[in-house]
């Protein structure tokens, strides 16, 4: 592959380009706010400076990473000529539906259209299209620069030529790929939401506070962020989203969210994007600061 497009300049998205442009791939960021797509170039800058500082990489190599991003605010002209066009917008289901239905339009008959979800059907996804056997999941961790595991999902009509050229296309991003099949949640969030969601239920029902649940299975099960911490790192709002998703896909309770998760969520408190979730954040930081909301 040799041109690629990223629809959405979040974290997700940028982290994306990012690691594309890095192996020489021509990538289109697209986005409609052009203060996204600023932000966006501006932080893969950053992020380049400091694998610079750890001499991870050269300034020879951020300048060949920054030469193929290019941007792009339309959609029909950022996809053109693209061999692969990754969706990472925001986790909403008809926001997708509604992406899929242009890029159905926009691309190229032999573009793959991959989405970035992490829950949503890519079956669903791809009954938008005209070309389900070109649709695929393949949902980055976060952050991408970092973060080895690709998780790529396969849709009901996915052809083995398409999962095929994403697993090799994982591997030239130096990622691991997990093949998975299309189910509510996939496997990482089937098994890590719940994971959260029983971790604001101990705090909704005062077991524990917020730093001893956290510290309880960081200490307890050597994981290197609690869950509640993970949670603000996420975004209560992601957290809600993909819970909701379990639960009406699977119709049973064990997957309801918490009402402390919906409260917080309703009350704007999303975690390090807003400056508070169930730690509080400096502003632009992820260092968190000392939150009496929680204490006994």
């Amino acid at each position: 592959m040799k041109k690629a497009a990223v629809i959405g300049a979040g974290t997700m998205g940028n982290g994306i380009t990012h690691v594309l442009a890095s192996v020489g791939i021509s990538t289109n960021l697209i986005d409609i706010s052009p203060d996204a797509i600023q932000k966006a170039v501006g932080t893969i800058t950053k992020n380049l400076d400091r694998m610079i500082a750890k001499e991870k990489i050269n300034p020879g190599d951020k300048e060949k990473t920054l030469s193929n991003i290019f941007t792009f605010t339309n959609l029909q002209e950022g996809v053109n000529g693209s061999d692969i066009v990754i969706e990472a917008a925001t986790e909403n289901f008809e926001l997708k539906c509604n992406i899929f239905r242009d890029l159905d339009r926009y691309c190229g008959p032999d573009t793959i259209m991959a989405t970035n979800t992490s829950s949503i059907s890519i079956t669903q996804i791809a009954a938008q299209t005209s070309r389900p056997d070109l649709v695929i999941g393949m949902h980055f961790m976060n952050p991408v620069p970092l973060m080895k595991l690709v998780e790529v999902i396969r849709g009901y009509s996915t052809s083995d030529k398409v999962a095929q050229a994403v697993l090799a296309l994982s591997v030239k991003l130096e990622k691991i790929p997990v093949v998975v099949h299309d189910y509510p949640g996939f496997i990482a969030n089937r098994i890590l939401m719940p994971m959260i969601n029983e971790a604001v239920y101990s705090l909704y029902e005062s077991v524990a506070g917020v730093e001893e649940i956290d510290t309880i299975m960081k200490l307890g099960m050597a994981h290197p962020m609690g869950p509640l911490q993970l949670a603000d790192f996420i975004g209560l709002d992601v957290c809600l989203s993909i819970l909701n998703v379990l639960y009406e896909g699977f119709g049973n309770s064990k997957y309801a969210p918490c009402p402390l998760l919906v409260n917080m969520v309703r009350a704007g408190k999303l975690g390090v994007k807003s400056g508070e979730g169930f730690y509080s954040y400096q502003t632009g930081s992820k260092e968190m600061l000392p939150s009496i909301r929680f204490r006994k």
